[in-house]
């Protein structure tokens, strides 16, 4: 399964941003979007070191909630794989 997470600029160098999200950065390619008008402090879904699309702070802030409650659900495809070995 591929994932795109939500990103925000900290910094812009041309082509490249340096972007953190949950207390991790990355440098971040821009070339996909390089018509894009991106500042300092906006949302972006990234995937292996590109940037894919803006999003807005609502939008990344709910993917986010999103992934933490598919990581607290006991229904996660890991919790059942470890529940079924259980003797």
């Amino acid at each position: 399964m591929c994932i795109a997470v939500p990103m925000r600029i900290e910094a812009i160098d041309g082509l490249s941003a340096r972007c953190s999200a949950r207390g991790a950065e990355r440098v971040v390619s821009l070339d996909l979007l390089h018509d894009s008008p991106l500042c300092v402090g906006d949302w972006l879904l990234v995937h292996v070191g590109r940037a894919l699309k803006p999003v807005s702070a609502e939008e990344a802030h709910a993917t986010w909630e999103i992934f933490d409650l598919m990581l607290e659900t006991p229904e996660s495809p890991d919790r059942l794989d470890a529940d079924a070995q259980k003797p």
